[in-house]
């Protein structure tokens, strides 16, 4: 592809802006219509697209509500995070007498966490919810701030957590972007992803000569072909809450509502309509060699794009100093990926066929939102050990990689 090439040096690091012969931006250049509008019966609603973390559809989104049962969203990747799964998790007296939805666990009773979580997301058991959030937080309390934590860290600005279940209390809430910015986070979570997608599960019951069986709630998993997930809620003050996902094509997609009185069908218009408009496209892939230099991208960025998109994309190569120590280690430099003036992503560029080259392959980091979208795309980094995890998985493909 024939490039225009701008070279600027600032603070040492080369910048090489190219702008693809595509069209994009130029004067004439054909746009597409935009997809068509749509609409649901919920008081906020938001879809997203997995891989990339773009929302494509949002209606009240921002507006921070009562959440029901979708708070064990949070209460499973954090346990899942910080607990050992194997762990035997005891009940306690204040979680065997917690109110509301339960698997009906018995005061001193033992069950591994990760059959406890099972509970939790399939059956949407309050007293599991108080007892993972007691083992792994120490306390109830203890976990409720984990659980904060980890929203400070994605970015979710309209949410704050009370407690681990979901029951009304005044100042807990989130809001349908917040609670699809954290789907799209869970559901890269392997163990997360298996529960949320199962059916039906069965499980020890040390009190009884049967086991537990537990039905999934989430009857998207038989109404909608490709549905892998995730959660029901209700309450009097929330009303229907739901977050279901699908995968069709290699594309996942996740759908938030708020206050729903027809979301089993709003759910499968949205995911319909995502599907429909919002295509998964290459922008670039491992191995692609850079265009005027003897370099090769180093990861594969994928991203959901509407008719007329495609033509909106360009880089910039931002070539690494020579003195710096990522050169040494092999980088070379990134390509930042713009649609317009958004950022929506980033890859590294490396020597063909060196060390960093031959790594395996990881998602490359997407972000929404504009220049100053780098820290809120990454919110690892307000966390120095998760940073020095990123650090060693990104330099030497082990730790992170094997859960460390």
């Amino acid at each position: 592809m024939r490039l225009v090439r701008l070279l600027i040096c600032v603070s040492g690091i080369w910048t090489l802006v190219c702008s693809a012969l595509s069209g994009a931006g130029a004067p004439g250049a054909a746009h597409a219509a935009p997809p068509e509008p749509i609409a649901t019966h919920a008081q906020a609603a938001a879809l997203i697209d997995v891989e990339s973390g773009r929302l494509l559809y949002t209606f009240q989104g921002d507006k921070s509500m009562k959440i029901a049962s979708l708070t064990k969203i949070m209460t499973a990747i954090v346990a899942i995070e910080h607990g050992k799964l194997s762990d035997m998790v005891k009940t306690s007296k204040r979680a065997a007498g917690r109110e509301g939805s339960s698997i009906y666990l018995k005061l001193g009773e033992e069950m591994s966490l990760q059959n406890m979580l099972y509970g939790l997301m399939l059956r949407s058991g309050n007293d599991v919810a108080t007892a993972i959030a007691e083992h792994v937080g120490g306390s109830e309390e203890g976990f409720v701030h984990m659980m904060n934590e980890k929203a400070q860290m994605l970015g979710m600005s309209r949410s704050q957590f009370m407690n681990p279940h979901g029951l009304d209390i005044e100042g807990h809430y989130s809001s349908a972007n917040d609670l699809a910015k954290l789907t799209a986070y869970a559901l890269k979570n392997q163990t997360f992803k298996e529960i949320v997608k199962t059916k039906v599960k069965s499980a020890p019951n040390p009190n009884e000569k049967w086991d537990y069986s537990w039905k999934n709630k989430n009857k998207m998993l038989t109404m909608y072909d490709g549905a892998d997930g995730v959660k029901t809620g209700y309450t009097k003050q929330a009303f229907r809450c739901l977050v279901s996902s699908a995968t069709r094509n290699g594309q996942q997609l996740a759908v938030v509502t708020l206050n729903d009185g027809d979301d089993w069908m709003d759910h499968q218009k949205l995911l319909n309509w995502g599907f429909a408009h919002y295509p998964l496209a290459e922008v670039t892939h491992k191995g692609q060699p850079v265009n005027g230099y003897p370099l090769a991208v180093g990861r594969t960025l994928r991203y959901p794009l509407a008719d007329g998109e495609k033509e909106q994309l360009r880089s910039r190569l931002v070539l690494t100093d020579q003195k710096a120590t990522s050169y040494s280690l092999g980088e070379r430099g990134t390509i930042e990926w713009y649609m317009g003036d958004m950022k929506i992503g980033a890859t590294p560029v490396y020597e063909p066929r060196s060390e960093r080259s031959l790594l395996p392959e990881k998602p490359a980091w997407t972000a929404e939102g504009g220049k100053d979208a780098d820290l809120s795309a990454k919110p690892w980094l307000h966390s120095f050990g998760s940073a020095l995890k990123l650090t060693l998985s990104t330099l030497f493909g082990g730790k992170e990689r094997a859960g460390w």
